[in-house]
């Protein structure tokens, strides 16, 4: 787990995870631009938006910035791990 965007964006450059699930409302540097700063870095992984937010403007913002998918808090267990499988599966082939 990462405390703010920017201690995000070092873990994901320096560590090797299958897949990141961003918080969009984190302190210091907000859940997109994290993801835009990784993406602009070359992070090719799944990023998946986590956010309170359920408007499809939001879901349609978060794909635009660079995740792969959003999912909605709370966070529903079995869409979660089809999530992963979908994404994890989609970036390794």
């Amino acid at each position: 787990t990462a405390s703010n965007g920017e201690e995000g964006i070092e873990k994901a450059l320096h560590n090797e995870y299958a897949a990141i699930l961003m918080d969009i409302q984190m302190p210091l540097l907000d859940g997109y631009a994290a993801t835009t700063k990784l993406r602009e870095a070359g992070y090719k992984k799944p990023i998946i938006a986590l956010t309170a937010h359920a408007l499809n403007e939001e879901r349609e913002k978060a794909i635009r910035t660079g995740c792969n998918g959003h999912l909605t808090k709370p966070v529903d267990r079995q869409e979660l791990i089809e999530s992963l499988r979908r994404f994890v599966h989609q970036e390794r082939s």
